[in-house]
């Protein structure tokens, strides 16, 4: 019986630790411009082109594109697309 109690106060223990870590790395890109995520996750697989090189409406189609490749949040995705489409 102690034994499973243990366990389990462990067991909580650590998923409020991954809770908190994810809420602070979610808090990081909350505070980043579009601008600044793009050069990171963008910029760093290949050379991207001019923002004025596409359409708005493409950079909406290539952000969902580059969202599954990247692995991207919505959140970052439309941050850069917001960027993008200025």
């Amino acid at each position: 019986m102690k034994k499973k109690l243990v366990t389990a106060i462990l067991l909580l223990a650590v998923i409020l630790m991954s809770v908190m870590i994810s809420c602070k790395a979610t808090q990081k890109v909350s505070m980043k411009s579009g601008a600044q995520l793009w050069a990171e996750n963008c910029q760093r697989c290949h050379n991207t082109p001019s923002p004025s090189t596409f359409s708005p409406e493409q950079w909406k189609t290539i952000g969902l594109h580059m969202q599954t490749r990247a692995l991207l949040t919505d959140e970052e995705r439309q941050k850069i697309v917001e960027f993008l489409r200025q």
